[in-house]
């Protein structure tokens, strides 16, 4: 593959990207329309889950994934969808879950606070070798770690924010005991899958 024809790819899915935040935005006032106070609430949401990644300079297939999956996670709420299928909130927690911990993980890297995983693995000196440049010996372990901790933190904050909801805004929100339970394992498992996304070979 050439270079242009790298960066042709790349456009393509900025563009996809631009088009999936052009939908969130319109989606916010339809939300206020169909849904009151908290449709605008959680669409806005949505479309700041989708600016971030063009904001960070977040490209590939992954940009506009992250913003079609909290649409989709979004709309499926508010239509009440999972009062049909009760399997589908375990699915919305996993890949909602992976696509948040991958943002936020690249949200860290742009701020310095991480290191970028792919750098980790590139200053490596040979796939058997222990330590790399910085003097770590497992980074690609370290990445999987860090980025399953900071997806299980937003897995318990995506529940605090279900509970608040339920409290104070809409009793109907389901918060039982099983329910967050499995709510946040499925958020535990996706955040780990997001881990082994990030510091996959290339």
């Amino acid at each position: 593959m050439t270079t242009g024809e790298i960066r042709g790819r790349s456009t393509a899915w900025t563009a996809a990207g631009d088009l999936v935040r052009v939908l969130a935005g319109i989606a916010v006032p339809v939300g206020g329309l169909l849904y009151g106070p908290v449709g605008i609430a959680l669409l806005s949401l949505v479309l700041l889950g989708t600016v971030l990644p063009r904001a960070i300079g977040l490209d590939g297939p992954v940009d506009p994934a992250i913003g079609l999956t909290l649409s989709a996670a979004a709309w499926i709420s508010l239509l009440d969808l999972y009062a049909l299928a009760s399997w589908l909130d375990l699915v919305v927690h996993l890949v909602a879950t992976a696509v948040l911990t991958v943002l936020a993980y690249a949200l860290l890297v742009f701020l310095g606070a991480l290191p970028v995983p792919g750098a980790m693995l590139a200053r490596s000196t040979g796939a058997g070798a222990r330590h790399d440049g910085s003097g770590l010996s497992r980074p690609r372990l370290g990445g999987v770690v860090t980025a399953t901790a900071l997806g299980v933190l937003l897995s318990l904050l995506w529940e605090v924010g279900e509970w608040a909801g339920a409290t104070f805004v809409d009793e109907s929100i389901n918060v039982g005991y099983r329910d967050t339970l499995g709510d946040l394992v499925a958020g535990g498992v996706g955040a780990l899958l997001a881990g082994l996304f990030l510091v996959r070979r290339p």
